[in-house]
């Protein structure tokens, strides 16, 4: 890696990129390939922004080869307001930025405070830029209110991941202009489909309805009597009302996606489309683009076809009605539902065969446990409880991937460009590195050279069962690639697929509705031509895209092994390769702002529960400490390794453990710890614990009476003291000569926890490399703010 990074930076070139901060005051400055990373110490980044673009020359490396920078020129400044707290320090107003990303406070004159009150959360524009010897200088904008105001967390994620969440007026207007039902005139060339019982399977708390399906006994081939299933799964038609170079497609351009919080969506779509017009509601008319599929008792699709229709969703199921009218065809829900419950029946027998497919696909499949934040009126959490994925939650799921999967092939044969959803293999090195893992565990499991995703699913079942499995696990999906969205069809690694794309939920996803655009141009005979619309220019949604390189924010490489090639201009392959480029990164930006608002409300959430102590399960080790998640609250901390004792730890990576040197004790993914909470950071959205030993009180004392839970007693008071004193003297000693003998080696800096942290939990988000200079000061500001 170090002789890489030296041959594409030489000492003394210059090199242009974005500059991203780190919460420990220094920063790097990254290419728009994401190739080359130049180390920007904490000095060069005082005249700089989170954000900025900038020209730098590479003036040295460090003691691990890498690229330290001096900025030569910022070629570009962040133009979007900074949100932060408001203080009021010594007589002077300033504002801590939320984002510790921007790592320098802004002063703020008097008269330009907006009437704000000291601790509220407001929106900062830049009136004068920093400098060497001087801070920079701005004006509140916006006051958004008190910090525990009811829903400002999401105020503040989404104009901190400047996630659009207000319409223009021409879009509103638009969108005012749409009737409120389907008219005549957009009955034309359609099929009716409105005395299909199709209905619509959704969660409790949905709103908007993507989908109806239904589906029949059918004869394939020359069967007598019925050997398959007819499916139909009906689309809303978003691309009927939402034209290329109108306002409603530019603003839905701009957000790509739709971003869910507990609680509150920033929908893609304006109500009046995602929740009227275009939402499969039950008993009314809709129109639709509707996938209609002969399936196999073997789960294969034997003929599909694609047709506009309007459609009448006869119901509107919930996945707990349908689960318990599949459980019990006797039960109350089902007695509800009479006339229903044949064509329900036929979907999970489908379901049965498609099921059966995807087994013989070697499709990866992992049983992960997903939490559902429930809030309170006030909008804190009230409960975390676990998502149970039932058998109508994979009904409607393996239905989706099905018409998905023909939309894909559909245009791939026409050879017609369009956005593949692509998800490759593991990487060499990601290969490697799960190759050391499974051989350390001695299970006689590897991969191969070209390793299959029918490798990866025989070794998670093969270990399902092992009390380390969900370890196991958890290194199988780590190992693998995050998908993206791309003109280069690759396949996608995980379903196993040769071709696959998204088309089933244009109300909410920008690149199923070009999908609907470009299924419907080849049903009239004719081709689309891509026409993006203009967006607003910003560091974390676009730039130059070259040769299907991923950004600067961490999505992987586009993929390079093509299996069909349309014929395309440069100019359209362009298009389509943006295209891909924006929706894969406002992808990500809204994955981020949801796991901000997520982390904070936990954060809410223990805070009123510090100094508690729970049992919880270790879910990831890392070179810095251990991740455990509480039993029942399904909250996760961090235990640093400082907090482990003074025995000196050693992160063994293919084992995935801390090992003492000393003692011989041993954590990995899935151990039981008792641990106690100990902070939480709402700034930085961390929740900090410290193990908590049998014996051992809250603050390290002996205990002599028996804890609650699992925290057992110690016996006699004083000979624990003494015990627990001479430990700590010996660790103490342990430490000293572990510094001297190993200089460099020691345990984790403190300050590299949270880029190492970020690292583990972005799907495929590579962290910041360590810089070699000393860590930047903590500001006072920041310390007194929370």
């Amino acid at each position: 890696m170090t002789s890489k990074i030296q041959n594409s930076v030489g000492l003394g070139s210059e090199i242009e990129g974005v500059v991203q901060g780190h919460r420990d005051g220094h920063g790097f400055v990254v290419t728009d390939d994401g190739a080359v990373s130049v180390y920007l110490s904490p000095q060069e980044m005082r005249t700089v922004l989170h954000r900025d673009i900038v020209r730098v020359r590479v003036q040295r490396y460090d003691r691990r080869g890498r690229p330290e920078g001096q900025v030569l020129d910022i070629i570009e400044r962040r133009k979007t307001p900074i949100i932060g707290r408001l203080l009021h320090e010594g007589g002077a107003w300033l504002v801590a930025p939320e984002d510790r990303r921007f790592g320098q406070d802004i002063l703020v004159p008097a008269k330009a405070t907006a009437g704000a009150e000291a601790g509220q959360v407001v929106a900062v524009e830049l009136t004068e830029k920093p400098s060497l010897h001087a801070q920079p200088v701005g004006r509140v904008t916006e006051v958004l209110g008190g910090i525990d105001d009811p829903g400002m967390e999401i105020e503040i994620a989404v104009r901190k991941y400047e996630v659009p969440h207000q319409f223009s007026d021409e879009v509103m207007a638009q969108a005012a202009k749409l009737p409120d039902k389907i008219r005549p005139a957009d009955r034309k060339h359609r099929i009716d489909l409105t005395d299909v019982p199709l209905v619509t399977i959704d969660g409790e708390d949905a709103r908007d309805f993507d989908d109806a399906v239904y589906c029949e006994p059918a004869c394939i081939g020359r069967a007598k009597k019925p050997n398959g299933w007819r499916l139909l799964v009906a689309i809303a038609d978003v691309s009927h009302y939402v034209k290329p170079g109108e306002p409603l497609d530019s603003d839905a351009y701009e957000r790509a996606t739709s971003v869910y919080f507990p609680r509150r969506v920033i929908p893609m779509l304006p109500e009046k489309l995602s929740n009227g017009l275009c939402s499969l509601n039950p008993e009314v008319d809709r129109l639709s683009m509707v996938c209609d599929m002969l399936i196999t008792a073997e789960g294969e699709i034997h003929a599909y076809q694609f047709f506009p229709a309007v459609i009448c969703s006869h119901a509107r199921f919930t996945y707990t009605e349908v689960a318990a009218i599949i459980a019990n065809t006797r039960g109350p829900e089902a007695l509800r539902r009479a006339e229903l419950v044949p064509h329900l029946l036929n979907l999970y027998d489908v379901y049965r065969a498609l099921l059966k497919g995807r087994g013989e696909r070697g499709a990866v499949d992992f049983d992960t446990t997903e939490t559902q934040i429930v809030c309170d009126d006030n909008g804190r959490i009230a409960k975390i409880v676990p998502r149970t994925r039932t058998e109508a939650h994979r009904l409607i799921e393996e239905a989706m991937l099905a018409a998905n999967v023909c939309s894909a092939e559909f245009i791939e044969r026409a050879r017609h460009p369009a956005l593949y959803r692509v998800h490759e293999g593991p990487t060499p090195e990601k290969r490697q590195t799960l190759r050391n893992y499974l051989k350390a565990l001695g299970l006689g499991l590897s991969l191969s050279e070209e390793p299959t995703p029918g490798e990866y699913q025989a070794i998670a079942q093969a270990t399902k069962e092992r009390p380390d499995a969900m370890q196991i696990h958890t290194m199988l999906l780590r190992s693998m690639q995050q998908a993206i969205y791309t003109p280069i069809n690759s396949g996608h690694f995980g379903l196993s697929y040769e071709a696959y794309t998204h088309f089933t939920s244009p109300i909410r996803r920008y690149p199923d509705l070009l999908v609907h655009r470009v299924i419907k141009a080849l049903l009239g005979g004719g081709r689309y031509g891509l026409l993006l619309p203009p967006t607003v220019v910003s560091s974390t949604s676009t730039f130059k895209g070259k040769g299907g390189k991923a950004p600067a924010k961490g999505l992987p490489a586009a993929p390079t092994k093509v299996r069909t090639k349309a014929k395309v201009s440069t100019e359209e392959a362009q298009a389509w390769e943006v295209a891909g480029i924006h929706c894969s990164v406002n992808e990500r930006r809204a994955d981020e702002a949801s796991r901000d608002v997520e982390a904070w409300l936990k954060c809410m959430f223990m805070r009123e529960r510090l100094g508690e102590e729970y049992g919880g399960t270790v879910s990831t080790v890392a070179s810095f400490g251990l991740f455990v998640q509480l039993d029942g609250l399904y909250v996760e901390g961090l235990i640093h390794i400082t907090e482990l004792g003074g025995d000196y730890f050693k992160f063994d990576e293919a084992r995935q453990e801390l090992r003492g040197e000393r003692t011989g004790v041993r954590y990995s993914v899935g151990n039981r710890v008792r641990v106690q909470v100990s902070r939480v950071d709402l700034d930085s959205r961390k929740i900090d614990f410290r193990i908590v030993r049998e014996g051992q009180g809250p603050l390290g004392e002996a205990t002599g009476g028996r804890r609650r839970g699992r925290g057992g007693a110690g016996e006699g008071g004083e000979s624990a003291q003494a015990q627990l004193a001479d430990v700590q003297r010996r660790d103490r000693d342990t430490k000293r000569e572990g510094k001297a003998a190993k200089a460099g080696k020691g345990s984790a800096r403190k300050g590299a926890v949270s880029a190492q942290r970020d690292e583990l939990r972005s799907d495929g988000l590579p962290a910041s490399p360590r810089p070699a200079g000393k860590k930047a000061p903590s500001r006072k500001s920041v310390r007194r703010r929370s």
